[in-house]
């Protein structure tokens, strides 16, 4: 047996149990699991409340209420995406500032003396559960609401971009969760990392639009939340700079770029 084969080896059963690892420390906490099963039933439910109220208003609409509706026949989903972004986004949060404030990070760290493969394991777990959270609150919103709105808005997974909206919708949660996760890395306290998180993905998003000129627009398009949501949008706006997969490759890079910057602190700072 070569050299590289045994180290190969050595290392897959090494990952394993990293992941392992990783994932019963989210599965071992009861209110982790309530809490996501409480925010996929609120989110389903909050948008097909909002969609059978816009529905049953629809006579009433104006001509550009429903060409902004027809525009895009995904826009529907905006209610479910607007209530899970931010809950997932303070869970990656608190999934590794709760180890700074309990000092469970020690114990990690002596278990774990490399710390980059830690944080890599934590990321692609919490990665995995908001996908799948995502992709359920993304496709049974879509599914009951295609009933609601298809006497006014006939919409199919088949329509042009109609599938990778639904899908984006997830893709686009969890790089929130993950964005939350790399901000908590590097901020690791939980209360400032939060507002931070906030911050980003509410505030900055609305003010960057207030800026004057196309100065204001080229930031604006460029945020990760901008940019991101793109994806989620069955059809391109003419006014958008970038593209779905663009967007949503811009929201990735800035996920990209804190997780680095959280695992290079997590290497240099004591814990």
């Amino acid at each position: 047996m070569t050299t590289a084969t045994v180290a190969s080896t050595a290392v897959r059963p090494r990952a394993g149990r990293l992941l392992r690892a990783e994932w019963t420390k989210i599965s071992s906490v009861r209110s982790t699991a309530w809490s996501l099963a409480i925010l996929v039933v609120t989110a389903i439910g909050f948008d097909i409340l909002i969609t059978a109220l816009t529905m049953a208003s629809w006579q009433t609409a104006s001509a550009a209420q429903k060409a902004s509706y027809l525009a895009d026949p995904t826009g529907f989903l905006g209610p479910a995406l607007g209530l899970a972004q931010i809950p997932l986004c303070i869970l990656g949060v608190m999934l590794i500032t709760s180890e700074y404030s309990t000092g469970t990070i020690r114990a990690s760290v002596l278990a774990v003396p490399r710390r980059t493969p830690m944080l890599a394991a934590k990321a692609a777990v919490f990665a995995a559960v908001t996908f799948v959270v995502g992709e359920v609150v993304a496709f049974a919103s879509f599914l009951i609401g295609q009933q609601i709105i298809r006497h006014h808005i006939p919409v199919s997974l088949s329509d042009p971009g109609v599938l990778r909206a639904v899908v984006g919708t997830g893709l686009f949660i969890t790089v929130l969760g993950l964005l939350g996760l790399g901000i908590g890395g590097v901020i690791r306290h939980t209360g400032a990392a939060i507002t931070v998180v906030v911050g980003v993905v509410v505030v900055l998003s609305n003010l960057a639009r207030a800026l004057p000129g196309t100065v204001g627009t080229h930031v604006a398009a460029y945020l990760p939340t901008n940019a991101g949501v793109l994806i989620t949008q069955a059809h391109r706006e003419s006014g958008n700079l970038l593209g779905p997969w663009q967007g949503f490759g811009v929201a990735c890079a800035w996920t990209a770029v804190l997780l680095g910057a959280a695992g290079y602190l997590l290497n240099r700072r004591d814990v």
